[in-house]
This record gives C-alpha cells, sequence and structure tokens, in this order.
C-alpha cells in the first residue's frame, strides 16, 4: 500500500485527485494522512468527497474516512466499470476537477463512458469548462482516446447549479506527444460571459483587451449566458496555435471592476504570447497524468509551479517514471518524461 502526506508541497486537494486517479488506472491502493492540510480549511470538502466517492464508484473500491472535513482516506480500487455515470457536487464545487480524477482511467477502460457531472462550471479556482474543451481535451483526443463534452447548464461561483456530459471513447494505450513548438499563432479571440448581470461588464472587459492586445473588433464577443442559476461573469481569451490552443481567463468578483479582470488577463496573455513556450501552468499541470501514463512525451512550459512540482512526485509514487525539467530559459523549461506506456488490466 501506498502512503501518500497530504501536506507534501503545496499540500491541497490535487495531492489527492492525483492519488485518487492513479490508483484507479494502476489498481494500487493507498492511505493518505493530511489531506489538504496547506489550506486554510483542511481536510475533504465537498468537491473532494464528490471526487473521492466518484473514483469509488466507478472503481468499484474499498473507501473509509470519505466524510466532510475527514483528514484522512483510505481507498482500494477492484477494477474499473466503465458505463453511465451521473455525480453530482452539490454546490458550487468545480466539476472540472472531479472529471481530472476520473478522466484518466475512463481513457484506458475496456468499454466506452458516459459521465454527467453537476455543479460549478465556472469556478475561480478550478480550470472552467471552456478551458476544458478548448484546450486541455484536444491534446487527449491526438493521444488516441475520443472525447466529447457538451455544457448543458452553466454553474457560476458561488451558485452553482451547472450541469455538462462527457463521453470517452477509450484507447487501448495513449499515444506520446510533444509540445516543443507552439508555431504560429493563428487566431485570437476573447469571449466576456455575463449572467444576471448587466452586458456591459462584459463590454467595459473586451474594450480593455482590444485596446492592450491589439485584437480585432470581430474576434471580441459579448455574450449574455442563460439558465444561469446565479449571476456571474467570465472572461477568456482563446491563443490558437499551429500546435496547441491555449485558454486564460479572468472571472468577476464583487467588489472587482470590470476593468481589472480584464487587465489581470491581459497580464497573463502576454506573458505567455512573450515566453514562446506553447504550454502555459494550468495546462501544464493537467498534461501531466495523460503523458505519464503514455510513458513518455516533452512539452516547454513557464517554471514550473509548486503545484507542478507536487504533481510530479505524487505521480512517481505510483508509476516508475523519470521526469526531468530543464530550465533553458530565466522565465521556461522544458519537462520530460519517460516511463512505459501504460495499459490497465
Amino acid at each position: 500500500m501506498i502512503h501518500i502526506d497530504g501536506s507534501f508541497g503545496e499540500g491541497g486537494g490535487q495531492v489527492l485527485r492525483t492519488s485518487l486517479a492513479m490508483s484507479l488506472v494502476t489498481g494500487k491502493p493507498f492511505l493518505i494522512k493530511n489531506i489538504r492540510a496547506g489550506r486554510r480549511k483542511p481536510g475533504l470538502m465537498r468537491q473532494h468527497l464528490t471526487a473521492a466517492n466518484a473514483a469509488s464508484e466507478i472503481g468499484k473500491a474499498e473507501i473509509k474516512g470519505n466524510s466532510i472535513g475527514s483528514g484522512e482516506l483510505f481507498f482500494s480500487p477492484v477494477t474499473v466499470d466503465a458505463g453511465d455515470y451521473l455525480f453530482s457536487v452539490g454546490t458550487a464545487g468545480s466539476c472540472t476537477l472531479v472529471l481530472q480524477t476520473i478522466l484518466p482511467s475512463l481513457l484506458l477502460a475496456k468499454n466506452s463512458s458516459r459521465v454527467v457531472l453537476e455543479g460549478g462550471t465556472h469556478n475561480p479556482y478550478a480550470p472552467p469548462f471552456d478551458f476544458l474543451v478548448k484546450a486541455f481535451l484536444p491534446l487527449i483526443n491526438k493521444m488516441g482516446p475520443e472525447v466529447t463534452s457538451v455544457l448543458e447548464r452553466p454553474g457560476f461561483y458561488p451558485a452553482g447549479g451547472g450541469r455538462f456530459t462527457v463521453n470517452v471513447k477509450p484507447t487501448r494505450s495513449l499515444n506520446k506527444i510533444d509540445l516543443s513548438a507552439r508555431g504560429r499563432v493563428i487566431n485570437q479571440r476573447a469571449i466576456a460571459k455575463t449572467a444576471k448581470l448587466p452586458i456591459s461588464i462584459a463590454n467595459r472587459e473586451l474594450k480593455i483587451l482590444k485596446d492592450k492586445l491589439n485584437m480585432a473588433r470581430e474576434d471580441l464577443i459579448a455574450e449574455d449566458v442563460t439558465g444561469s442559476m446565479g449571476p456571474g461573469n467570465i472572461l477568456t481569451v482563446e491563443i490558437e496555435s499551429e500546435n496547441i490552443t491555449e485558454m486564460f481567463t479572468g472571472f468577476g468578483e464583487r467588489g472587482v471592476t470590470a476593468e481589472k479582470v480584464a487587465n489581470k488577463t491581459v497580464t497573463l496573455v502576454q506573458k505567455y504570447l512573450n515566453s514562446k513556450v506553447p504550454v502555459a501552468g494550468y495546462l501544464a499541470d493537467q498534461l501531466l497524468i495523460p503523458m505519464a501514463l503514455a510513458g513518455g512525451g516533452k512539452f516547454r512550459t513557464l517554471t514550473p509551479s509548486r503545484h507542478t512540482l507536487t504533481n510530479i512526485e505524487v505521480l512517481k509514487q505510483f508509476l516508475d517514471i523519470d521526469v526531468s525539467i530543464d530550465q533553458y530559459d530565466e522565465n521556461a523549461c522544458e519537462i520530460k518524461i519517460n516511463g512505459q506506456p501504460y495499459t490497465m488490466k
């Protein structure tokens, strides 16, 4: 059995989610203590509990400690059972992070799956649904599986209530990918969405992007979102290049001006474009698990965050892999993974 210290590294929920994901794929049981010890409210919150219970259901696992506030969890899967599932966070907790936990095993399962997730789809503390379909899943599909997702209802923080469906056609093993070069930037597009808020907020955000990123008017879209249970505002900037599409987001918050939201997003985009790397920080975190399961691959990215470094160390506890980080520039590095392709039994 593998023993995990949840306080290691950045000490957040990613330690738990990666452990659950890798346990499902490898069949190795684990015990994690000090769950989310690095957070203001340690222990399992609703979205982490939903992820653990979802993993338990898919893996027919024995699980102990799966309760709100628990700082310790035992997890021992039996087999990954593909099929139709519905998982509801019950709050604005992130659906995409629940998917992050169960998707790796479904990519390598024997049969196809359909998963419906309910909760937060646009949460400032997690990858939003837009990032999932535009940046992450296209790369996953290059690795062999066929994964599609449809947003049925948006769920903004703090009301939640969102819903989306994911269909997974698995593959026997994942293909390696090489993201060493971004290629030529083909298109830049920005969408500012508001729900139950004045559309003028979206227009103010887009004006900042037009002025500071020199974006064409036809690539700036203001959208009044319907069907949301509560108010919300998200600004997304999509950078489509020859080899990859990256996405950057800003979230409106009470007391924060539209201009501040837009300027913060502009800073992220400019840093990315100036760096010349293909993969930004959040996508780097997401790519580590599928690349490790593919038995290798490499990508160039910004200087890795503590979050990324922690994720690498958790992966090493489940898989026999070597991960090298070559800092070839002041603000850029190449992450290379070497191992053996993983095939689920």
